[in-house]
């Protein structure tokens, strides 16, 4: 950094850098420039437009209408019921019934929701963490009656249930079950899926809790770790699980920052599996990630800004070498997308696939004197984070102390001290306002669903053969109460018509619930 001029990076800052050590070639070792040799220039990134709202069949009709338009991959938004493992019929989940995503409590609802989309075809991401297994197995099982090889099944579960914890909070079981259950997805999927993703490791809910860059990436790659060491406690190869592990990141405001923080998370990644844990598969150190934009810089105050924002957040991933890309609605500040905003959210990716220039180089970024410096300081940053996690035992004892925790909230009100103190623009809300009329059109979910939700449940109930259900729950209970892998008793329970409630709840019954500490 010239002293003279603070903004203006030169040759000074990359006199000790070493290109080979610290970038290499894209697809080699440590990763910096991508984790494929020829990135996007023979294949580009998979556009995967995140939706779900209502019953199964409204998402469905979206699914494939997006198809229909050049979306090449399906990302599944649950309602807030499902992902706390309750049915749609439980008291606890009145009136948020299909509001944040689909309900899917069992696997008619999984068959409506994949209804005449070949699942050989696409790939599927599913945002669930508590209950993952579960989604899981009813992916499996549609899979399965559609004709599908196990081996042309692929996609990704969320299954991060530590973010949980740290940022998000649909959380059911405490951290050593749900640990064991997330061991247990790594270990069935060997044999039963074997090109599924059986972890997205998430930053994207971190920062969006208000975290600052570095801190998205010491959080999430501490997490890794845990869930790396967990595995191996439980008699797991690294070498064999490793390469289905996949992230999920968020791609903020500063352009540079975030396309540096890709580079240095990959780096730091393929390191410490290198180095620290001893993975000596090249493709255990290889991170994969997905991206999308920042849903927490939405503003609600002329919308309409959310498509620049959307679209430079877009340039920072595909800069920073993502392998997957959500963009996010310009409304969703007011409602739930609507069609509409989703199609400008998927043409933004198609520009800037198709008609930018960016997909024609391989990180185009290489060698810059103030994008490398970055990557550097970014790296460090979060090495001195996870130095402090490992203090204190590793991440899970992090966040039973609340560190991460901590950290998150004095990074989140400082940048709201500095938003509100016109420190930080915000265009259109602390800089730039003008008086709006407020007539944007939002998307409401008919309230009509939840009770039409509810008699499809009841039905189900009452066609099924209730004593074959109760003895598959009990065995889900017994296998809870011992060690061996929960998912095929859960599978078979899925298979005759249990619920996503009453698995959960069998769970339950044995683990318990987590009740975080003050």
């Amino acid at each position: 950094m010239n002293e003279s001029n603070p903004a203006e990076y030169g040759p000074d800052d990359r006199r000790d850098w070493d290109p080979g050590e610290e970038l290499g070639s894209s697809g080699s070792y440590p990763y910096t420039r991508g984790p494929y040799r020829s990135m996007y220039t023979e294949r580009l990134w998979t556009m995967r437009q995140y939706a779900g709202f209502g019953d199964a069949k409204s998402t469905n009709e979206r699914f494939r209408r997006l198809l229909a338009a050049g979306q090449t991959g399906l990302s599944v938004a649950f309602d807030l019921p499902t992902q706390m493992g309750l049915d749609s019929d439980d008291e606890m989940a009145a009136g948020e019934v299909g509001k944040v995503g689909v309900a899917v409590d069992s696997i008619e609802d999984m068959r409506a929701l994949f209804d005449r989309i070949p699942l050989d075809d696409v790939t599927t991401s599913m945002t669930i963490n508590s209950t993952a297994p579960i989604l899981l197995l009813l992916y499996q099982l549609v899979a399965e009656e559609q004709g599908v090889a196990a081996d042309r099944v692929r996609g990704t579960i969320q299954n991060d249930i530590l973010k949980e914890y740290i940022a998000r909070g649909t959380y059911i079981y405490p951290t050593a079950p749900s640990m064991r259950l997330v061991t247990d997805v790594f270990s069935y999927c060997v044999d039963e899926l074997p090109n599924w993703n059986t972890i997205s490791i998430s930053g994207y809910h971190i920062r969006e809790a208000g975290s600052t860059a570095a801190q998205e990436i010491a959080f999430t790659i501490a997490n890794g770790l845990a869930y790396i060491d967990a595995a191996k406690r439980a008699g797991l190869d690294v070498d064999v699980f490793a390469p289905r592990l996949s992230f999920f990141w968020n791609s903020h405001n500063d352009l540079f920052e975030e396309a540096a923080k890709f580079r240095a998370a990959r780096r730091m990644w393929a390191r410490l599996m290198r180095v620290r844990v001893g993975a000596t598969s090249p493709s255990s150190w290889r991170m994969r990630f997905h991206t999308q934009t920042a849903g927490s810089t939405l503003t609600a105050q002329q919308p309409f800004n959310n498509v620049v924002r959307t679209a430079y957040q877009a340039l920072a991933a595909v800069l920073g070498g993502t392998q997957s890309l959500h963009t996010n609605s310009y409304d969703e500040a007011l409602g739930l997308p609507t069609e509409e905003a989703v199609m400008i959210a998927l043409r933004t990716q198609q520009v800037l696939a198709h008609e930018s220039g960016v997909a024609s180089v391989i990180d185009p970024l290489a060698g810059s004197y103030f994008v490398e410096s970055l990557t550097d300081r970014l790296e460090a940053e979060a090495m001195d984070l996870i130095g402090r996690i490992d203090n204190l035992g590793g991440a899970v004892a992090a966040i039973e102390s609340g560190f991460q925790q901590r950290e998150i909230e004095n990074a989140a009100y400082e940048y709201a001290r500095a938003v509100g103190s016109d420190e930080t623009v915000i265009v259109g809300v602390n800089r730039f306002q003008i008086d709006e009329a407020g007539d944007h059109k939002v998307l409401r979910v008919d309230p009509r669903i939840e009770f039409e939700q509810v008699e499809r449940l009841q039905r189900l109930r009452a066609k099924r053969d209730p004593g074959a259900v109760d003895v598959a729950l009990e065995t889900v209970r017994q296998t809870a109460a011992g060690d061996e892998n929960l998912l095929p008793p859960m599978r078979e329970a899925l298979r005759i018509g249990a619920t996503v409630g009453e698995v959960s709840n069998a769970l339950a019954d044995v683990f318990g619930r987590y009740r975080p500490s003050a």
